[in-house]
């Protein structure tokens, strides 16, 4: 399981290495919304939290769609545009510059994405606005999410110019009550990364780059595809566009690739990862029985949609293409080994991993499913 770039027509001149303010800001909302996933970020988190007037506050909860079980291609807007060149803004308001030429249907198409995963792939992907069937089951699983997170939907599908004006100032209200004290920290540590990573591809080659970056990145012998190792399975290839590697301070452990038909293919990877917490160990039986569960390649890959955010029964089986007893018995022996919670929200059952327990079972595990 990998995703799978293919370098073709790359040169160095088409590989950017660069930070992206709005990506960074996405980067923060999602550790604010899913702390659990970033060890060492509950202070942080809180202290951020303290910051964020309780009106904002509230609007971040109904767009947490964007950001908290996905991390919407919205936040690396600039690479739907090639008269950027593969190149973030230099500043937040740069970036949404880019973000806002996007038309009224890819940008409702991308921000829904978590509704549309089997759409993602598509050269001519369906759309919420002028498909019926679509909107209908965006609805349906914003509703499974929370009041709020619906209304945003259907809004955002209802009416799209006012819409992105509401999310434009969203992400300029996060700039003024934190993000902005923020990006002054870690813009300039990022930047440096960025020109370590393209001196390294200049002086040394693109294998002492990715190198650099992580070791789920690797080069295949003749230098043309790269193999970015995570619990996924996807290609997209440089062709006609080139290759943006965004470094971010706020994501570790998870390596993201942005691979949608059309778009410039980017690697949004965390630097200097710091050390994972050190937790109690469970007993050997019990160790046992949870490995046990986890061995199945089935079981494996939902982990990572449940890492993610609580999913049905039904919505598993779609992502997964089986059938709702096939799921239900790969659930039943993760709820065995303890590794599930469950959680009714009215008609749904939703599960989701317990994350602090996976953690016991050792970092190299969690990280996988995370990245």
């Amino acid at each position: 399981m990998s995703i799978t770039v293919h370098l073709a027509d790359l040169s160095p001149e088409r590989t950017v290495f660069r930070p992206s303010p709005l990506a960074e800001l996405g980067t923060v909302l999602h550790t604010l919304a899913a702390p659990a996933h970033h060890p060492g970020a509950g202070s942080w988190a809180a202290d951020i939290s303290a910051r964020t007037p309780a009106d904002l506050a509230d609007r971040l909860c109904c767009t947490e769609l964007l950001w908290g079980a996905t991390f919407s291609d919205l936040l690396l807007g600039f690479a739907a545009r090639p008269e950027a060149e593969g190149r973030p803004g230099e500043t937040l308001a740069e970036d949404l510059d880019l973000l806002d030429k996007l038309d009224d249907e890819e940008y409702v198409t991308v921000a829904l994405e978590f509704t549309c995963l089997s759409e993602y792939d598509s050269l001519s992907p369906r759309s919420p606005l002028h498909d019926e069937g679509l909107r209908e089951q965006a609805l349906a699983l914003a509703a499974a999410r929370g009041r709020e997170q619906l209304d945003f939907t259907r809004r955002l599908i209802d009416d799209p110019p006012r819409m992105r004006r509401w999310m434009r100032r969203l992400f300029e209200e996060c700039d003024e009550a934190f993000f902005a004290d923020i990006w002054t920290q870690v813009g300039p540590r990022l930047s440096a990364d960025a020109r370590r990573k393209r001196d390294l591809l200049l002086h040394h080659g693109m294998r002492a780059a990715l190198t650099d970056i992580s070791p789920a990145l690797s080069l295949d012998e003749s230098g043309t595809r790269l193999e970015i190792d995570k619990l996924a399975d996807a290609e997209t290839d440089t062709r006609g566009t080139g290759l943006t590697f965004v470094p971010t301070t706020f994501n570790w452990p998870h390596l993201m690739v942005l691979h949608r038909p059309r778009w410039r293919p980017v690697v949004h990877y965390p630097v200097a990862p710091p050390q994972p917490r050190q937790q109690t160990p469970a007993s050997v039986e019990q160790f046992a029985l949870r490995m046990e569960a986890l061995a199945h390649p089935v079981r494996m890959r939902m982990c990572r949609s449940l890492s993610r955010s609580p999913h049905t029964t039904g919505e598993l089986a779609e992502v997964y293409a089986l059938s709702a007893p096939e799921v239900s018995r790969h659930l039943a022996v993760l709820r065995k080994a303890g590794l599930v919670t469950v959680e009714r929200q009215g008609r749904y059952v939703k599960y989701q991993l317990d994350i602090p327990v996976v953690a016991r079972l050792g970092g190299d595990f969690l990280e996988t499913v995370l990245r």
